[in-house]
């Protein structure tokens, strides 16, 4: 039998369902799509450039971005996840020393990103607030209370 995670251990019946960062989702969907950009323009580059360049060192340094890439959005839940994100940016626009064209496709994916952390951001303050808002109501409704004279609908 396959062993419980610490989550599913603690789990009690009517225990609320923790909600997940809209911002780590949107900054691991960039992070992801950035990861099979840097693995084809991996390709790209070997197969345009591997007279000049070695094409051991084009293959093992594109496909080491695109695997830190991806494997960064298991850490975006971390307080300085979102920081290892932005350098990776940089290193994703800093690819275009080599071919030029990522220099678009990095400021585009910078732009990307930084929409999705700042939107993000917010629609996870605005649930916060709506929870908030949710819990103070349902403490002052409590469930079997009798409904207030003039409340009824006819």
């Amino acid at each position: 039998m396959a062993r419980l995670t610490k989550a599913q251990r603690e789990w009690q019946p009517g225990m609320p369902k923790k909600r997940r960062s809209t911002k780590v989702m949107f900054a691991s969907t960039v992070l992801l799509l950035e990861g099979f950009v840097a693995f084809f323009a991996t390709l790209a580059v070997f197969g345009l450039r591997r007279g000049e360049i070695s094409p051991v060192l084009i293959l093992s340094v594109g496909i080491a971005l695109s695997l830190v890439l991806v494997f960064t959005c298991a850490v975006l839940s971390k307080p300085w996840g979102v920081g290892v994100g932005w350098a990776l940016q940089l290193v994703l626009i800093l690819t275009g020393l080599v071919e030029p064209m990522m220099f678009l496709v990095g400021g585009l994916f910078a732009l990307a990103w930084w929409y999705g952390i700042r939107t993000g951001i917010r629609l996870d303050s605005e649930a916060a607030q709506r929870e908030r808002e949710q819990a103070e109501w349902e403490a002052s409704h409590p469930i079997g209370s009798e409904p207030e004279a003039g409340s009824e609908t006819p």
